[in-house]
């Protein structure tokens, strides 16, 4: 099987409700959507979420990284060399992180079929379940609370909560969910880099003293203050996670290699796709640091990809995998499913994607 051709398209999905972050607010989901087309007809799809704030790639960026640079050095490759293909990948230009994730999810999808295996099988078949928080976007205390009560009603037992930029605010929109949903829930606060080191550790410490009981703090600084990440994990007793300071394999090596936090955030979109994601599992397992598998304002194809890993990978102990719950509507027939907060890992090769509903290919 052989890459025959590669086409780019664009969906455009409503949001049910505007995602606020202490770093942008979106109404509607854009997604590039490829399909990889094998000689044999079969395809591969893949997707990549245009997310300037934090990969600095744009629709108009991906769409010509795909179509002028790395997609055309990936005609008439072997699926099943998937090694040429990444090393193909990681070395046809520098960043462009969304653009090389869409194309190897693609390509992934297509040696799932070749096989016949489903991708959670092929990255370690630990289980084909796995639940997914939901994320609560920046608002006023009541508001959050309001939907932190929706949420818990439609199942969910943990909640990611945004906060930053105003951490006297921030510490009210903690208490009132707290106090709104009870102890049985598990809260997760993800500052979007919105905090300083001495302020977020002044802040955690705060959520500390007074028994809010916060499973972790997800990026409470700027991405590339390590030595300020590092600052925050030594100081409070939390655990914090690493996200937008984890971006790639070398990012994560650096900050595993300092100790600078207690977890890490993996994302396809910054890791480049499927096979940086598995090495950056693999770093933290040698080092004893579980991850959450984490994703940004994507489709159902990054999902199932994404919950892929999740699924096969006994250190993704966390998945914030609900961006597809958080759309108007699904365009994707096939893939992962969702029962409450229970993500359900199709047994069909590949991804299990047969189509995209809506999908219009650009040139």
């Amino acid at each position: 099987m052989k890459i025959k051709e590669i086409k780019i398209g664009k969906v455009s999905i409503p949001l049910k409700k505007p995602f606020k972050t202490a770093l942008r607010q979106v109404n509607s989901a854009e997604d590039i959507i490829v399909k990889v087309i094998a000689d044999t007809g079969e395809v591969g799809f893949g997707n990549a979420p245009p997310t300037a704030v934090i990969t600095g790639d744009s629709q108009d960026s991906i769409i010509a990284a795909i179509r002028d640079t790395i997609g055309p050095k990936l005609i008439g490759m072997e699926i099943d060399n998937l090694e040429a293909i990444m090393t193909t990948l990681d070395t046809s230009m520098l960043h462009n992180s969304s653009a090389k994730a869409a194309l190897d999810i693609a390509v992934y999808d297509l040696f799932g079929k070749l096989y016949g295996l489903p991708l959670y099988k092929l990255f370690g078949g630990y289980r084909n379940l796995m639940e997914t928080d939901l994320t609560i976007s920046l608002n006023q205390p009541e508001e959050m609370v309001r939907d932190s009560l929706e949420a818990v009603a439609e199942g969910y037992k943990a909640l990611k909560i945004k906060v930053g930029g105003d951490t006297a605010l921030d510490i009210k929109r903690v208490q009132a969910i707290r106090a709104a949903v009870g102890s049985n829930v598990k809260i997760r606060l993800d500052a979007n880099q919105g905090w300083g080191p001495k302020e977020a550790v002044r802040t955690i410490r705060k959520f500390e003293d007074q028994g809010l009981d916060i499973e972790l703090i997800e990026q409470p600084v700027k991405a590339h203050d390590f030595a300020g990440l590092k600052y925050v994990t030594d100081h409070v007793e939390t655990d914090i996670m690493a996200d937008e300071a984890a971006f790639g394999t070398y990012e994560v090596f650096q900050l595993l290699s300092m100790s600078a936090c207690d977890l890490i955030n993996i994302k396809l979109m910054k890791a480049g796709g499927l096979h940086n994601a598995i090495k950056i599992a693999h770093f933290a397992e040698t080092m004893g640091i579980e991850c959450m598998m984490g994703c940004m304002l994507e489709s159902k194809v990054g999902i199932t990809a994404a919950a892929s890993i999740a699924a096969g990978k006994k250190i993704v102990t966390r998945a914030d995998l609900d961006a597809a719950v958080l759309l108007a509507a699904d365009p994707v027939v096939g893939g992962v499913s969702f029962c409450q907060d229970q993500l359900i890992i199709p047994d069909s090769p590949g991804l299990g994607i047969v189509d995209i509903i809506g999908w219009q290919e650009v040139k």
